[in-house]
């Protein structure tokens, strides 16, 4: 299943021969695993109906990745990422009113993103290439927590907990990979779209929309178990 996405998604992503040269183009096989980890900075903010004016609060994502290279088509080297990190979201919240009053979220979790990984450059020794990745990511909600600096003002957010723990989207960006003879150092810009609510979101309930979006730049260490 996972060879059989990688392959759809170089064929839409060249668009340029038919089905049965791509089949012969992709008899190029790779086998190359590299495992390492990750870490970075997030801007975070989330899309809230009714809306709540915001500013992105920024936290730090870390974790592990693993990459598989299988196939190369052309010049454009295809395979799969998956990654296991932390992720710090939330929001917050600055009063215009001149009183200076504070409120933020943040919100704490495990997420696991399942990426098509594609990359453009050299195939061999030291070098840079031009890396892609794009596909779906679930997380789950280990924690959060409240700075209010607010006496004036009480908005339905404050003091509500989330009510959703699962949490899924979308994810991708893209960066450079320095290959050197002591593994592969990866600068990557990422963006995360959220598909589900944090809070309830039948017509009773307050808000009919609650998602996250955070954009990321992080920095990736890979060395290679099998080339």
């Amino acid at each position: 299943m996972i060879k059989k996405t990688i392959i759809m998604i170089c064929v839409m992503t060249s668009g340029l021969v038919s089905m049965p040269k791509v089949v012969a183009q992709l008899q190029q096989q790779k086998h190359n695993f590299a495992i390492g980890f990750n870490g970075g900075v997030s801007l975070s903010s989330t899309d809230m109906s009714p809306k709540v004016k915001q500013k992105m609060l920024i936290g730090p994502t870390a974790g592990f990745t693993a990459r598989y290279i299988s196939e190369k088509y052309f010049k454009m080297i295809c395979g799969i990422q998956a990654e296991i990190n932390y992720s710090h979201r939330g929001w917050k919240e600055t009063m215009e009113d001149g009183t200076g009053d504070i409120y933020k979220r943040s919100m704490h979790y495990l997420e696991i993103p399942l990426l098509a990984h594609l990359a453009f450059g050299k195939e061999y020794g030291n070098g840079a290439r031009f890396v892609l990745n794009l596909g779906p990511q679930v997380g789950f909600l280990m924690g959060e927590d409240e700075k209010h600096y607010i006496t004036s003002i009480n908005k339905e957010q404050y003091g509500k907990a989330a009510e959703k723990k699962f949490d899924y989207g979308i994810t991708g960006g893209g960066g450079v990979e320095l290959r050197t003879g002591i593994g592969h150092f990866l600068v990557e810009g990422r963006y995360y779209f959220g598909l589900s609510d944090f809070f309830n979101s039948t017509k009773k309930d307050y808000f009919s929309r609650s998602a996250h979006s955070y954009i990321s730049a992080k920095i990736t260490y890979l060395f290679d178990l099998k080339k």
